[in-house]
């Protein structure tokens, strides 16, 4: 059984980052962060995607809101960072207070900053299979997570436990397109999918992605498959995954491990895709 070691990968990306970025003469990649609220996980989310900013030498910055903002004084921040020339990605860190349209905010970023790739512009470019626009972070990950442990997706039969538009939706996208890295069918289900336990285990590729902690048994895992999980749960035993890890590795071929595995892949993404945007903006 492999145990695929998303931390190790993401520092080997980010090592290649810093050495590009190290030879930039001028000024750096630039990314901002809006924080809106007291809300402490997001705090906490926004601290660890700094301090990757910091280890490889992206200027970042944090805009903290007050949780009352109105929609029209957030979109009037967003556009002022659309303006700025020295910041090359903007991340508006999720959920947003009640009063705040989601949508509304994800299309006033400058899709050529929208390094998060939420933007419905990066969303049609990556389901028609255009290049030039960004993908999301935690599926451009869990790609990125397969192609570098020499897991091959051609013909294979992915099946998705969850369809949100962060992970699920776009991650589909990505492994339907045809190209190296992808070529795979792809099933999406979810908790209202008839049979889910039989189709799971139909699965050549299973990832679990629907936030219930060990949704994913053994029994729901056909003998030799792969199994991505995404879920982060914070349970009285620490956080655990969306998989019965401990039961599952038993019968995979290989396994990601909460934490340590798609978690550190996220970020890295995030990353990569503003370093990306400051090649493109710079020339």
């Amino acid at each position: 059984m492999q145990l695929i070691d998303g931390k190790k990968i993401a520092k080997e990306i980010q090592k290649h980052l810093k050495q590009e970025i190290v030879q930039i003469d001028g000024r750096k990649p630039g990314l901002a962060f809006i924080l809106i609220g007291e809300d402490l996980p997001s705090q906490t989310y926004v601290a660890m995607k700094k301090k990757g900013c910091q280890q490889i030498g992206i200027h970042s910055e944090v805009l903290s809101l007050p949780g009352d903002i109105t929609q029209e004084g957030l979109i009037g921040e967003i556009d002022r960072l659309n303006r700025a020339d020295h910041i090359d990605g903007i991340l508006v860190q999720q959920p947003f207070p009640k009063q705040i349209d989601t949508a509304a905010i994800i299309e006033a970023i400058d899709p050529n900053k929208d390094v998060d790739g939420f933007h419905p512009i990066n969303i049609g470019k990556l389901l028609l299979g255009v290049s030039g626009g960004f993908a999301a972070c935690t599926p451009l990950g869990i790609v990125t997570l397969l192609e570098k442990s020499k897991i091959d997706t051609a013909g294979k039969h992915v099946v998705i436990v969850g369809r949100s538009n962060i992970v699920g939706k776009p991650l589909a996208a990505l492994l339907m397109q045809k190209k190296q890295g992808a070529n795979a069918t792809v099933t999406i289900a979810h908790s209202g999918t008839q049979n889910l336990q039989e189709l799971c285990r139909e699965a050549d590729i299973l990832v679990a992605a629907l936030g219930s902690p060990h949704f994913i048994t053994a029994d729901r895992v056909k003998k030799g498959a792969v199994v991505i999980d995404v879920g982060i749960n914070r349970t009285d035993k620490g956080l655990v995954g969306d998989v019965d890890f401990n039961n599952v590795k038993q019968v995979a071929s290989a396994i990601t491990p909460v934490p340590g595995g798609v978690g550190p892949m996220t970020i890295a993404m995030l990353l990569a895709n503003t370093y990306e945007s400051y090649k493109k903006r710079c020339g």
